[in-house]
């Protein structure tokens, strides 16, 4: 019987120490395991358009500070396709760790509502983290035309009603909305023309194929400049740094305002501490010396909150969806 207990006695010893050796283990463990803060690896960021461009311009400019502050690589993969669906539903397909992002155009949440069918949802897919920047859209008009300003644009479209035609780039697109409303708020008939991209419109704009074309400033600023195409417009409230005698819409057309924007969207559901950190990381890009490379191509710098920018979305949308109901614009 003694030895039966002692027996037991040992064994409850080592049990024992085992158990204080595993706590000790564990107790250095942890703080080596917590301290391995977001971002730990190298972090995706997916763009659903082709190289090129103001989206992918921002977006890597965005990356190099991103990976410059946090000392962790933030990579573009660019994966267009689908109108830009096809990339965005990887992000949203996605683990939830902040390690795959989405750097996107305001045409994220605005093309949805043109197409019968995507495989997400914008609000229940998504978590919105920061809004980097606004563009304003020019008004771009082909230089042989007598148009020099939105008075001689009206008295122009009116005085050829059916007749004038106005490109797209893609359907759906912040250029695509903008040239609608400008439509009704200008009780004006013209055409609108679909193109598969910009580049194309803007050929045929400066060949005469084409009579008109609102699009982001930084695509028509050099073609402006050589006297290729003339600017008569913009469409932000107030006149662009960068063009500084072209008058806005609104100072013919009150209360006429319009923009394309850049964001940055996680998975649906990304944690909230890591959704607060890379708020915080774009918004100390967006104050340092990306600010003034932005304001060279003519954006303007939108820091904020996660909340700021739900609310700016939210909004958007809204406005959008009625441009988009009125105006019956449809992917065919």
């Amino acid at each position: 019987m003694q030895t039966q207990k002692n027996s037991t006695s040992r064994r409850t010893a080592l049990g024992l120490a085992v158990a204080l050796a595993a706590g000790t283990l564990l107790t250095v463990a942890a703080p080596a395991w917590a301290q391995q803060a977001y971002p730990s690896r190298v972090v995706r960021v997916v763009i659903p358009f082709p190289p090129g461009g103001t989206l992918d311009t921002v977006g890597r400019q965005l990356a190099q500070k991103l990976s410059e502050q946090t000392g962790q690589s933030f990579i573009i993969e660019n994966r267009p396709g689908g109108n830009g669906t096809i990339g965005a539903d990887i992000v949203a397909k996605a683990p939830a760790d902040g390690y795959t992002l989405l750097f996107n155009a305001s045409t994220f949440v605005t093309a949805p509502m043109t197409m019968k069918s995507v495989p997400y949802g914008i609000v229940k897919d998504f978590s919105p983290v920061a809004l980097v920047a606004k563009a304003p859209l020019s008004v771009a008009i082909n230089k042989n035309l007598p148009i020099t300003d939105v008075k001689t644009l009206i008295s122009y479209a009116q005085a050829h009603p059916g007749r004038m035609t106005f490109a797209v780039g893609s359907i759906g697109s912040a250029g695509h909305l903008s040239t609608e409303l400008l439509k009704r708020a200008g009780n004006l008939d013209y055409m609108i023309v679909p193109y598969k991209g910009t580049a194309p419109a803007f050929q045929d704009l400066i060949g005469g194929q084409i009579d008109g074309f609102i699009d982001p400033i930084l695509g028509s600023l050099q073609y402006h400049k050589s006297g290729m195409l003339r600017v008569v417009a913009v469409t932000s409230a107030t006149r662009a740094p960068n063009l500084p005698d072209v008058p806005t819409v609104s100072e013919t057309i009150p209360g006429y305002e319009f923009y394309s924007w850049y964001g940055l969207w996680g998975p649906a559901k990304l944690p909230a501490d890591i959704t607060n950190k890379l708020n915080t990381e774009v918004n100390k890009a967006l104050a340092g010396d990306m600010k003034d490379k932005l304001k060279e191509q003519g954006l303007l710098l939108t820091p904020g909150s996660v909340q700021d920018f739900v609310k700016f979305q939210q909004e958007d949308m809204a406005r959008s969806q009625k441009i988009i109901t009125e105006g019956n614009i449809r992917v065919d």
